[in-house]
């Protein structure tokens, strides 16, 4: 199976580039925002690759981060989604933003993907809470929270750990108490951060 590729681009198109390792030009399937990230042709690139195997053929799918291929393969384990919603979704959102989003249960940001309606993205929510990977180190305030344990010290997480004992999935109560921090501030009491956290959910 092949993991990562890296060669220099020869030919971008709209849902595809041919990368070109050592002469061998791979033709690899990608999300608008990758191909939108990618450098011109006879420029150096690497791609995540994600390989599938049928008995007519080999399909490569090249991604920017392993975040985003973690992302469709996770997709793919909902009812419904194929390859070419999973990456409409990825061109929709960013991994990072496609996490908040199905931990703070915002079935309207996942339904902004072309082909995803209300009941599409309502699937991905649910079905998809409990197996999200970490949330990207981007969202420093998100990331920090990712290592929350409930019951430490401290008004973020006191916070997570009463929004936990509400109901909430440890993920879930990250997201939105992280969403509430950027709101009041750091120095916000746990009072604050629970009612915000709460509102946070509630959307």
């Amino acid at each position: 199976m092949i993991g990562k590729l890296k060669g220099v681009v020869d030919t971008l198109e709209e849902d595809h580039v041919i990368l070109d390792v050592h002469g061998v030009g791979y033709l690899v399937h990608c999300s608008g925002r990758t191909l939108s990230a990618l450098p011109r042709a006879g420029e150096a690139a690497a791609l995540f690759i994600e390989t599938y195997v049928r008995e007519d053929q080999i399909r490569l799918f090249g991604f920017s981060s392993a975040a985003e291929r973690d992302w469709f393969r996770l997709l793919q384990g909902v009812q419904g989604i194929g390859t070419k919603t999973a990456l409409a979704v990825l061109s929709t959102l960013t991994a990072s933003e496609l996490t908040q989003a199905i931990a703070l249960g915002d079935k309207a940001t996942v339904a902004r993907a072309p082909g995803v309606g209300p009941r599409v993205a309502t699937r991905i929510v649910t079905e998809l809470k409990d197996k999200m990977p970490g949330f990207s180190a981007s969202e420093p305030l998100v990331a920090q929270l990712g290592g929350v344990v409930p019951g430490q010290a401290g008004p973020a997480s006191d916070a997570v750990s009463a929004l936990v004992n509400l109901g909430y999935g440890v993920p879930q109560a990250n997201a939105a108490i992280a969403a509430a921090l950027r709101g009041a501030g750091e120095g916000a009491k746990t009072e604050t951060l629970i009612r915000l956290g709460l509102k946070e959910l509630a959307k």
